[in-house]
């Protein structure tokens, strides 16, 4: 299997843009959060490298997203389980018809709209920062559909609906997981 420095070198093979680092960065920290969380401490890595490599091919090829990632992940030699659970995160969205069935996946499809709803609500408030961010305030900034309006609500509810959780712990748990990547980020 890819390891998760190898995962990296590879995302900038094909990211140089620091938004689109950063938030593979993001994603892959809030899954591996969930990946203890959930009772599936043996597989952090995977879960992480996932997370790392789930927009692999959006900077270059946004047209054709989730499908030329799975083109260029297979060139590359990743195993199939990451490119099938990478690409499950465009199931409905994208031209992908893989639907996220693990519980990794469908971390997956529900975090990763909300880590970008969540930065953007960040970036809004004085301190630029998840760390004084509640619930209360992500709520408002959820409800409001022109804010941020590229991160589909639609996509962030099914996550939480095929997980069984109720939004409120979707969004919680979100915020908790980047606001640990955000305090782990300043102490590096």
């Amino acid at each position: 299997m890819i390891t998760k420095e190898k995962a990296w070198e590879l995302l900038k093979k094909y990211n140089k843009e620091e938004f689109h680092l950063q938030h593979a960065k993001t994603v892959s920290f809030v899954m591996g959060h969930f990946a203890k969380k959930l009772g599936f401490a043996n597989e952090v890595e995977f879960w992480e490298i996932v997370g790392l490599l789930h927009d692999i091919d959006f900077e270059m090829y946004p047209d054709e997203h989730c499908v030329k990632m799975q083109e260029i992940l297979r060139e590359e030699g990743v195993d199939e389980n990451i490119i099938r659970s990478a690409a499950s995160h465009g199931y409905g969205l994208t031209n992908v018809t893989i639907k996220p069935e693990h519980t990794m996946e469908k971390v997956l499809f529900a975090t990763d709209e909300l880590t970008g709803l969540i930065w953007a609500a960040a970036l809004m408030r004085p301190s630029k920062s998840t760390l004084d961010m509640g619930l209360k305030s992500l709520k408002k900034k959820y409800k409001s559909p022109s804010f941020a309006a590229g991160c589909s609500r639609e996509a962030i509810k099914a996550g939480a609906d095929m997980l069984g959780w109720e939004l409120d712990h979707l969004l919680n748990e979100t915020l908790e997981a980047m606001q640990e990547f955000e305090k782990s980020s300043k102490q590096e």
